[in-house]
């Protein structure tokens, strides 16, 4: 299916590593325009867009600091110089990463661990928006994509500041969705469940991650929702797959929603 997203110019933050790197190969490979952003993994982000370039896309590294609203803005305005606009903005990038793999009581949470979370995705989504938006109320047309999680809809033990630091983007894709269709602008959000990426290894029991520890993602994946018959681990296509179709042109009315793919957990 031709998605229309060829030419089309996306602003990726979070692009170095995790589900950030594959889905910027995969808007590469629809024809679109990366710019893919990162704040320490320069050689990553480089890696990825060679392998965009490779294929015969066009590629853009951008170091961009979620919680430095100048760095934000000077991303944004270095992506506009060299394409001309955005028409797509996928808010991936977290400067907290994932869940605790090591989660405390509530009542043990210091605010030093707690504040993080909030100001990297509320404030980092923050800025990252408002930079944006002039570029895409000026084509009259852009799609916003939100990355959360699916956690927020079930809720774990110990997970209370990322959990509160990704539900905001639910409430603020839905606001801005109202705000901003009269422009041509969707704004949904996808909450992916456990997802087989590279960092995968990381935050599993021990016990699991010997059993995947140097299989190719198809094998690891297989092997996985054997050892947990009760959930569907998804690949980092499935979640592609959803992404891109919110990005696209073909996606004419599907706005103020959040997506979960998480197998049904």
């Amino acid at each position: 299916m031709e998605l229309g997203l060829k030419g089309k110019v996306v602003l990726l933050t979070g692009g170095s590593g995790g589900i950030g790197r594959p889905l910027a190969r995969a808007f590469g490979r629809e024809g679109a325009r990366v710019a893919l952003t990162y704040l320490r993994r320069a050689d990553t982000a480089k890696e990825v867009a060679a392998d965009i370039e490779a294929a015969g896309g066009a590629a853009l590294p951008v170091r961009l600091d979620l919680k430095d609203r100048a760095s934000v803005q000077g991303a944004v305005a270095e992506v506009v110089r060299q394409w001309g606009g955005i028409d797509v903005l996928v808010v991936n990038a977290s400067a907290t990463g994932g869940p605790n793999p090591r989660p405390v009581p509530f009542e043990q949470i210091s605010p030093d661990s707690w504040l993080p979370h909030l100001r990297s995705e509320v404030e980092g989504a923050f800025h990252t928006v408002q930079a944006a938006l002039p570029s895409m109320k000026s084509r009259g047309w852009g799609r916003i994509v939100f990355m959360s999680a699916s956690i927020v809809n079930r809720g774990r033990k110990g997970e209370e500041a990322y959990t509160a630091g990704k539900s905001a983007l639910h409430g603020l894709s839905r606001t801005l969705s109202t705000e901003l269709f009269e422009h041509g602008i969707l704004s949904n959000v996808v909450a992916p469940g456990p997802t087989v990426t590279e960092g995968l290894l990381e935050k599993l029991p021990e016990a699991l991650r010997g059993k995947i520890s140097g299989l190719a993602p198809e094998e690891a994946k297989r092997v996985l929702n054997e050892s947990m018959p009760h959930l569907r681990f998804s690949s980092v296509d499935d979640v592609n797959g959803v992404v891109l179709f919110l990005a696209s042109a073909t996606n004419g009315n599907v706005t103020g929603n959040v997506i979960n793919v998480d197998g049904g957990h």
